[in-house]
């Protein structure tokens, strides 16, 4: 068992015993500039769409971003809010109000810590593909629905309704009120974030078709909404810290959204974190990680900010400009606190309908496509639990929606295990347990083929599901990073769901880049049926009968002559 420092040291502290010199802190200063220009746009525009204002966006990227990096189980986390807790904090400010809201964050920053010191980070990872893939999908489509007001400039009378489905008549009924002006500079923002990442993808869209709406807005003193008008622009520093006045019948009325916070911020860390090691080949501290991101949360609600997460898109980002470690997060929020304390007047000409249109550039990139399209032809079960967890995101409640599709992914796990063990008698869920002289059907070992540094065999027994697919990616992804060619053997495992596929596919294409095979031997009918759907097709992974014909073939790609 590890002990209480190996789970727990911030990966900060790690870099810095590793050593850390000026070449590091180059790399890490670029990196964090990248990811501030990033995060700048969106940490107001998300904030807006929460019902908070620009400025408590920034306080959750400066405090919230800082504390992740520092104090984090990731070298390349990059913390702030997020457009997936829109629904939950817009939910929860028309129920609760500001206070309500920043005792919420803060109690949920409080669970997160004992989520971490409990250890149940571990267990976070047993959500199912599809319920990821749904919830995402859900989130997205709300967060667009959350924007058609600033997106077509409507003027509707009254309070804007939460829930979709009274939402859309509500903004119906208020379509004469739309503002060309308003379309244009949406229209626009996109317009420019599209074509400036097909032909620029290295420069900062967001921030530039922000800025240039900025600049036509005053230019010409554009007819529409800005920062200034709504909120009066953003000050020009950090408040003090402080709380709202908490009471017994006040925690236990926002203690449902907390608990809403620290599940959806626990799963979107983490996922965030996944990605980072999938990216670079390193290894998160999941219960670290948890700790950090509860004591960010606790740290943004002191300063009147709002939820606090791991953000995928922005941790790509950090990873993708070529961060060192955690110092990278920190500048970043360290560069967004210079703007607030030099430019901050310059904000209030940025019009709310162009941080409309990144939100929808946003939307529309949480959408994994491709995934849907597999998941949906890939069995009728698994395509159930991702529509399932995406109606119930839209159409009911966040955490209901990711509870139903675990449970709904475990049932459908049994079912296809109860069949597999029926009709695969071959292949038993539990081996049974034979001395060494009953094994009538077992190879023969050889030393020499175990000991060989350049082709990795893999065996794997039993189902390859969810609830085993993170602990089996981890092993996966360690043990083939000095291969040369890559054998996995899947003769005794029963069936694959989508999760595990991810895996392999995930694997397929770190092994591509690299330029070394991945092979697969053993497959039944059934298995390469499930593999081919999700994609796991040659030459991203090639298929053979045998482990002698695997290796010759790995030798052959090693050695052509």
């Amino acid at each position: 068992m590890a002990d209480f420092s190996d789970l727990f040291l911030p990966k900060l502290i790690t870099v810095l015993r590793d050593g850390y010199d000026l070449h590091a802190f180059k790399a890490d200063a670029v990196a964090g500039l990248t990811v501030a220009v990033v995060a700048l746009p969106l940490s107001m525009a998300i904030a807006i769409a929460s019902g908070a204002t620009p400025a408590q966006g920034l306080y959750t990227a400066i405090i919230g971003g800082f504390l992740v990096s520092a104090l984090g189980g990731s070298r390349f986390q990059i913390g702030g809010p997020a457009g997936a807790f829109i629904v939950l904090v817009a939910a929860t400010v028309m129920q609760h109000g500001m206070d309500g809201l920043i005792l919420a964050t803060a109690i949920a920053g409080l669970l997160l810590v004992a989520a971490g010191f409990l250890r149940l980070g571990t267990y976070i990872k047993f959500i199912p593909y599809p319920v990821t893939v749904g919830f995402t999908a859900g989130i997205a489509v709300i967060i667009f629905a959350s924007q058609l007001r600033e997106l077509l400039g409507l003027s509707p009378d009254g309070s804007e309704p939460g829930p979709l489905v009274e939402k859309l008549p509500y903004l119906w009924e208020a379509l004469p009120t739309f503002s060309a002006t308003a379309v244009a500079v949406s229209l626009g923002t996109i317009a420019v974030i599209v074509v400036q990442r097909r032909y620029r993808p290295h420069w900062p869209g967001m921030l530039i078709a922000v800025c240039l709406a900025a600049l036509a807005v005053w230019a010409l003193s554009l007819p529409v909404a800005t920062i200034g008008s709504r909120f009066g622009g953003i000050p020009g520093g950090l408040p003090a810290p402080h709380l709202p006045e908490i009471t017994l019948a006040k925690v236990q009325a926002v203690l449902p959204a907390a608990v809403s916070f620290a599940l959806l911020g626990a799963i979107e860390s983490l996922l965030s974190a996944v990605v980072a090691d999938a990216m670079t080949g390193r290894r998160h501290r999941s219960n670290c990680e948890l700790v950090a991101q509860g004591v960010a949360n606790i740290g943004s609600a002191l300063f009147g900010g709002i939820c606090v997460t791991g953000t995928i898109a922005r941790t790509a980002t950090n990873v993708r400009a070529g961060a060192h470690g955690p110092v990278a997060g920190m500048l970043h929020a360290l560069f967004l606190l210079v703007f607030m304390l030099v430019a901050a007047p310059l904000a209030a000409y940025i019009p709310l309908s162009a941080l409309a249109g990144v939100l929808a550039v946003v939307a529309w990139n949480m959408i994994e496509r491709d995934a849907v399209l597999t998941l949906l032809r890939a069995n009728t079960g698994e395509a159930s639990v991702l529509g399932v967890t995406f109606l119930l995101t839209i159409f009911r409640d966040l955490t209901e929606a990711i509870v139903v599709g675990f449970a709904l992914g475990a049932v459908l796990f049994i079912a296809r295990m109860s069949r597999t063990t029926a009709i695969v008698t071959a292949t038993p869920l539990v081996p049974v347990d034979r001395p060494d002289d009953g094994n009538g059907g077992r190879t023969e070992f050889h030393e020499e083929e175990a000991a060989d540094p350049d082709i990795l065999v893999y065996h794997i027994r039993g189902a390859f599901f969810f609830g085993a697919a993170a602990s089996v990616g981890a092993v996966l992804d360690r043990i083939s990073d000095t291969a040369k060619a890559l054998i996995l053997d899947l003769s005794a495992v029963p069936f694959i769901d989508s999760t595990g596929a991810a895996v392999i596919e995930s694997l397929g294409h770190k092994m591509r880049d690299r330029g070394v095979p991945l092979i697969l031997i053993g497959t039944t009918h059934e298995l390469r049926q499930e593999l081919f759907s999700h994609d796991l097709k040659p030459p991203l992974v090639r298929y053979e009968p045998t482990l002698e014909i695997a290796r010759s073939y790995a030798q052959h790609r090693m050695d052509p002559a």
